[in-house]
């Protein structure tokens, strides 16, 4: 059955910790004593100081990852804390170095996807195919919007959703500068659709492997879970798009949008894409890890074209954002510690309370509390958090199905909720665009709920 076999990997090999400092048994270890009476002052300065500050420091580095305080780039926040966490003696080495090392094929996975959409982008790809929609769209900027939706959906798809919300936009910016329509429809468009076809495919949003602890299940019991609500998803939120920005969309294009030309690197570009995509699509038909196939695929890529093209390995790497590894391996460390301090017990509380509820409750309960926790700390960690306490108390079908759908489409409420739309919204600073994110929660406190209640309504039982 493909609720089994998804189950299976939402679960996953659970490890058995003992009961002591660092593992899973200190908190029920203290909450024992409390019972019992055998509190002292030097209790609570050995036992519940540590675990405050653990929450403290990592709440914090969270925080400053999603604010950026004095343009100080995510990953020097989060491996700060990580690193604050080993000199305190709060996050054992060994502990820090086996949670960092679990993530090995999310990293992979991360680098292929990002080597893959700079070389795309070097190569004008996604400039290409902004302005073929454009000269599609015939004049008419709903029809426009159309084309760029469906793009997104297909870059989303197949190389996830940073490349639609930070490499697809500016390309798109471009395009709508030239045809000189009101840009604010498409560019909602971009970021929105990065997270509302994040679960189309297990390969369309890294979190997607983090919420799996890097075993994403097989494509088949994949789509026959996801498919549906993930449509369904897609279209409620082009229709609040569409509806939301309508007085945007008015009137004709005034400018020309001329496709840009694919040069014949560009070309041998496209082609690794869609390569990679079907070599991606396949080994998740066979259950085969997703890292190490799309590292290969993308410097293989990269390779065939820089010998075209001598100077054009070097750009690419140079353009990539390789910060990104380290900044999710201290989100790895953040929430094991975190782990440690208790954490892991406020989920189970919650998915024990929700597991005793109706299916509709438990439902909405799950993907909508898992979908606020990503607005508040980001959807990574929100999705580690969440897969370590799926796995620990051996929830399986319904729940975990629902708690994906929060982490994947809850971001599109703010601009907070994912990577992607925090570097989304830096991009359109780039290009000197202001678009608020008091303007994207307008649009997101309409379509991210009703996009989220109608995927969970087709979610199967």
């Amino acid at each position: 059955m493909p609720h089994e076999r998804l189950a299976a990997a939402v679960v996953g090999p659970v490890r058995h910790v003992p009961c002591q400092a660092g593992g899973i048994g200190r908190p029920f270890a203290r909450s024992l004593r409390y019972s019992t009476g055998e509190v002292d002052g030097s209790f609570l300065h050995s036992a519940i100081l540590p675990d405050v500050f653990v929450w403290i420091v990592t709440l914090a580095s969270i925080l400053c990852m999603l604010l950026r305080p004095r343009g100080i780039p995510e990953a020097y926040w989060v491996c700060g804390g990580a690193a604050l966490l080993l000199l305190a003696g709060l996050e054992p080495s060994g502990h820090a170095l086996r949670a960092a090392w679990e993530g090995r094929d999310v990293y992979l996975f991360l680098a292929g996807m990002m080597v893959l959409a700079e070389l795309a982008r070097v190569e004008h790809v996604f400039d290409w195919a902004a302005g073929a929609a454009a000269t599609h769209a015939e004049g008419s900027p709903r029809r426009l919007f159309l084309l760029v939706y469906l793009v997104g959906i297909v870059v989303t798809a197949c190389l996830s959703n940073d490349a639609t919300a930070v490499v697809l936009t500016p390309a798109v910016l471009a395009v709508v500068r030239r045809a000189r329509v009101r840009p604010r429809p498409y560019l909602l468009a971009c970021a929105l659709i990065a997270n509302a076809a994040s679960f189309l495919l297990p390969i369309s949003n890294p979190a997607n492997l983090v919420l799996f602890d890097g075993q994403l299940p097989p494509l088949t019991p994949w789509l026959q879970i996801f498919l549906l609500p993930s449509v369904a998803a897609i279209l409620v939120t082009y229709a609040c798009l569409l509806w939301l920005t309508r007085s945007d969309l008015r009137g004709g294009m005034e400018g020309e949008a001329e496709p840009a030309p694919l040069t014949s690197e560009g070309k041998l570009a496209l082609w690794a894409l869609v390569g990679a995509a079907v070599l991606l699509v396949a080994c998740s038909a066979w259950d085969i890890p997703l890292g190490a196939p799309t590292c290969g695929a993308a410097f293989l890529a990269m390779a065939v074209a820089a010998w075209r093209t001598p100077r054009l390995g070097p750009r690419v790497i140079r353009g990539v954002s390789w910060a990104v590894l380290p900044l999710v391996a201290g989100l790895f460390v953040l929430v094991d510690a975190l782990h440690s301090a208790g954490m892991t017990q406020f989920g189970l509380a919650g998915l024990q309370l929700l597991a005793g509820a109706p299916a509709w409750a438990a439902k909405l309960g799950s993907a909508f509390s898992v979908a606020l926790l990503s607005n508040v700390m980001n959807n990574l960690p929100a999705g580690l958090m969440s897969g370590m306490a799926l796995r620990h108390a051996h929830q399986t079908g319904l729940l975990a199905h629902a708690v994906l759908i929060g982490v994947d489409l809850g971001p599109n409420l703010s601009v907070t909720g994912s990577l992607a739309t925090i570097l989304w919204l830096i991009a359109l600073r780039r290009e000197k665009v202001e678009l608020s994110a008091w303007e994207f929660l307008k649009v997101g406190a309409v379509a991210m709920p009703l996009a989220m209640l109608a995927g969970l309504l087709v979610l199967w039982n």
